[in-house]
């Protein structure tokens, strides 16, 4: 009786002893939009001076190759960040394909911000349609993915497990 006592408490002693690591490994990193530049690389120095089109009234930026430089440390991490919702792939359901942007209009009403500042977000779960102008946060697994498309250049995609109205 007294080794089957023993075994059990030793047991659930490792059992609590593992219980904080897996609850750590659960908690996303929180994420804002300026970690998605490499340290060392500061702001300013992602965007040039551009130009101003006089004829469609907006400033052109200038981006050089900080513009696409990514945060490593990213790459593979399970984070959760804010921003808002630019849809790509929508249907009745609502929106599984987005640009996450850091300001409301990023890419529609101005012009795109750097490839750093975007990310390509999936998500098997629907967005509702009729919540696109809230902002967001959104949970998931991050990777470094430079692509193109017709609204703009980006350097990152998250796989998104949650996306829930922002709360701060």
């Amino acid at each position: 009786m007294m080794d089957l006592s023993r075994r059990t408490l030793i047991t659930a002693a490792a059992a609590f002893a593992a219980a904080p690591r897996c609850a750590l490994a659960n908690t996303p990193r929180v994420v804002m939009w300026t970690d998605l530049i490499p340290a060392g690389v500061p702001y300013a120095e992602i965007i040039g001076p551009g130009e101003m089109d006089a004829v469609e009234d907006i400033w052109l930026p200038e981006f050089d190759e900080n513009a696409t430089k990514l945060n490593m440390e990213l790459h593979g991490a399970y984070i959760k960040m804010p921003g808002y919702v630019l849809p790509i792939d929508m249907s009745s359901a609502g929106v599984t394909s987005f640009i996450l942007v850091p300001y409301v209009g990023a890419c529609i009403h101005t012009p795109p911000p750097p490839a750093n500042q975007l990310v390509f977000v999936d998500s098997k779960k629907p967005w509702p349609s009729d919540k696109l102008w809230d902002p967001v946060w959104v949970t998931g697994k991050m990777r470094h993915e430079l692509q193109s498309t017709s609204l703009a250049d980006i350097g990152y995609a998250l796989d998104a497990e949650l996306i829930e109205v922002f709360k701060w």
